[in-house]
């Protein structure tokens, strides 16, 4: 699955275009490389978002093509946040 797609599907940013300009501008990696909006994303990867100060570090868990708001939690376990909030 394209990691714009998994942003959006798991709900870690609300449109896909907006993760595909955050990819675009090098704030997201995949196992410490900086990942372009069409890397593939598998499951065990560890995902780097950056949100201006805040990041957050997700390990992949299931990729869906559809999920609901209630279960896009469960694509993915945090492994990482830093110090300030996020929100």
């Amino acid at each position: 699955m394209r990691i714009d797609k998994f942003l959006k599907n798991a709900r870690l940013i609300k449109r896909r275009t907006i993760a595909k300009e955050a990819c675009d501008q090098d704030r997201v990696s995949i196992n410490g490389r900086p990942a372009k909006a069409g890397a593939e994303v598998k499951t065990g990867d560890a995902v780097l978002v950056r949100f201006g100060n805040a990041e957050i570090r997700v390990r992949v868990l299931a990729l869906t093509e559809s999920t609901r708001k209630e279960d896009a939690a469960s694509m993915y376990e945090v492994i990482g946040e830093d110090a300030q909030q996020l929100l």
